[in-house]
């Protein structure tokens, strides 16, 4: 398995819970989508994303159930899902079948429980967190929170995320402790995803927090990354059962 240079999550997962983070490299895409652009909604030509999903294939045991991803709550069972729903996140109890997320900024998460019989992928932007897609993802998986372990995926790093002052009250509206994953910056203010979504897991139960220590804006040669560049492609993160 990874044939491609993915990352492969450093985390206590059983050993049947497969999961792969791809890179920008390995693929066929040019220009601003060179190489591995797995993004059908960029303006890649379709044969080079068709191609790219080709090549990720060969590492997988199914064609992934990609999502429409529309920065909301929507969680949905992947192994029922029907061609391309609009949903933010996915969880799946049956083997073999292949969860995923897309990002290019956005933080990507994986969940399993201790005994790996249930996986998730979540598509966290700031405005899906802030408004409850991992409370909503760890709702729909039919295991206890505290069985649960999360891994934190590339996303865009606290030294580059820059909002406004209405992101950071959003989140304080939900709990003033996300106060402290912010850090004045001129009359911006610098956003930590990772704490954000730390802070989020704790809450529900969840203690077993690994990743979380990339940035796809400051990593250039690796990720792709929209507030960095615009137009860009998108990386994959990928979760499932393999008994």
């Amino acid at each position: 398995m990874a044939t491609l240079p993915f990352i492969t999550p450093d985390w206590p997962a059983p050993t049947h819970v497969k999961a792969l983070q791809t890179t920008r490299h390995g693929g066929v895409s040019g220009g601003v989508y060179a190489s591995l652009n797995l993004g059908d909604h960029v303006n890649d030509l379709p044969q080079h994303v068709a191609s790219n999903r080709q090549v990720l294939s060969a590492d997988l045991p199914s064609e992934p159930v990609w999502l429409n991803q529309v920065h909301g709550t929507r969680v949905i069972d992947a192994a029922l899902a029907n061609c391309l729903e609009s949903a933010d996140a996915s969880f799946t109890c049956r083997q073999r079948v292949v969860c995923v997320t897309m990002t290019a900024d956005c933080l990507p998460i994986l969940l399993c429980d201790q005994a790996g019989t249930t996986v998730a992928a979540i598509h966290a932007g700031w405005r899906s967190l802030c408004d409850g897609v991992i409370e909503a993802s760890l709702a729909a998986m039919p295991v206890q929170a505290a069985q649960v372990m999360a891994w934190l995926g590339p996303a865009i790093g606290p030294e580059a995320f820059e909002v406004g002052a209405e992101v950071r009250a959003q989140f304080m509206a939900h709990d003033m402790q996300a106060a402290t994953a912010f850090k004045a910056h001129g009359d911006k203010w610098l956003g930590d995803l990772y704490a954000l979504a730390g802070q989020r897991l704790r809450a529900l139960g969840v203690t077993n927090i690994t990743g979380g220590d990339r940035c796809t804006y400051r990593e250039s040669d690796t990720f792709f990354s929209y507030r960095r560049d615009g137009d860009t492609g998108r990386m994959a993160t990928l979760i499932w059962l393999d008994y």
